[in-house]
């Protein structure tokens, strides 16, 4: 698959799980952030195309509130050669409010590496 990817990647050294608003289920835990998105490494397969709004739980260090919601879109899944009941999901940030792209700036600066 050619990289469409515009901004830098930032592997993410937090073992942070996202979860989905609408029933509060595990997505998947951060593996990578940017500016405009993020992988997920998942334990089930992540439709491409599918819409979510997600749940993040934030620390003190990031934000003055235990959770943030935003909108986020699946753009690719792929299974784990090694582990094949492990997928690796890209996803693009589709909906954030002001203060929450704040606070995930805050996190791409201090988790990412």
């Amino acid at each position: 698959m050619k990289e469409r990817r515009n901004t830098e990647r930032k592997r993410f050294g937090y073992y942070m799980p996202l979860i989905d608003d609408s029933n509060q289920m595990l997505v998947g835990h951060l593996a990578d952030i940017s500016a405009i998105g993020f992988r997920l490494d998942s334990m089930s397969p992540v439709p491409e195309g599918k819409e979510y709004k997600l749940q993040m739980t934030l620390t003190g260090e990031v934000g003055h509130k235990p959770f943030m919601h935003f909108g986020a879109r699946a753009i690719w899944c792929k299974a784990d050669e090694i582990q094949p009941n492990m997928y690796y999901v890209g996803f693009e940030i589709t909906k954030m409010t002001k203060e929450d792209s704040e606070i995930f700036q805050r996190i791409v600066e201090l988790y990412g590496s």
